[in-house]
């Protein structure tokens, strides 16, 4: 489903002292409904590697090939659009609206494509955000909720419009050992339900255990482990 081939990213001006070569001719395979751990010391390049396969940053070098497609061909519309209807992402921080409730901010996602939720869009977010266990928080501002809540908001927040491959930055990185547990439980459990593939960068030896595969990201290049 996603093929990143020897993608190669630096930062800075080329042949100048200060370019710093992140990533080098560097290549990835995730079919659907793999889930894949992304580990490696602070500085290695791992979310680069996630804002090229999300096309939030393009490779100097290189293709990502998405259902065979090139990504790195495709104009600005073009892209905005893939990323709203085949990608969900969660970061470290939620990124929730704070003056919107935790159930405005699921289906925000939706409204770029029409110009309110539908019954069948609100029924998806109802049965998420059941599925999460935080249903009952439906009705509440995000300050009005814990981290381990607002993190599983951007979790279903993520899934509304059912993409095809979730990637998630840190995603237990802001939170305590129990809610990192459920919050990894959760990933790899939607996961199998609903057949997306995970691509995850984490710290958390716990979550990558949890994955199909481990690599470690090393010299710019990935690594199986």
């Amino acid at each position: 489903m996603l093929s990143l081939i020897n993608i190669s990213k630096g930062y800075g001006v080329p042949g100048t002292s200060n370019f710093r070569q992140v990533l080098d001719t560097l290549s990835l395979e995730a079919a659907k409904g793999e889930t894949i751990a992304i580990v490696g010391p602070s500085g290695s390049g791992k979310t680069t590697v996630l804002n090229l396969i999300g096309t939030l940053d393009l490779p100097d070098k290189g293709q990502v090939i998405f259902e065979g497609i090139d990504l790195t061909r495709m104009n600005d519309d073009q892209l905005a659009e893939f990323r709203n209807r085949k990608l969900g992402f969660v970061f470290q921080q939620h990124h929730l609206f704070p003056q919107l409730t935790l159930l405005e901010n699921v289906l925000l996602p939706v409204l770029p494509a029409r110009k309110r939720a539908t019954q069948e869009d609100r029924a998806r977010a109802e049965y998420l955000i059941k599925k999460v266990g935080i249903w009952d928080q439906r009705n509440q501002i995000p300050s009005e909720l814990s981290g381990g809540e607002c993190q599983r908001t951007a979790v279903v927040r993520a899934l509304i419009n059912k993409p095809s491959l979730l990637l998630a930055d840190e995603p237990t990185g802001a939170l305590d050992h129990a809610n990192a547990e459920i919050l990894s439980d959760l990933l790899v459990s939607l996961c199998e339900e609903e057949n997306f593939t995970l691509i995850s960068v984490t710290h958390s030896v716990a979550l990558a255990n949890r994955m199909n595969k481990v690599f470690s990201l090393s010299d710019g290049k990935l690594i199986r482990i």
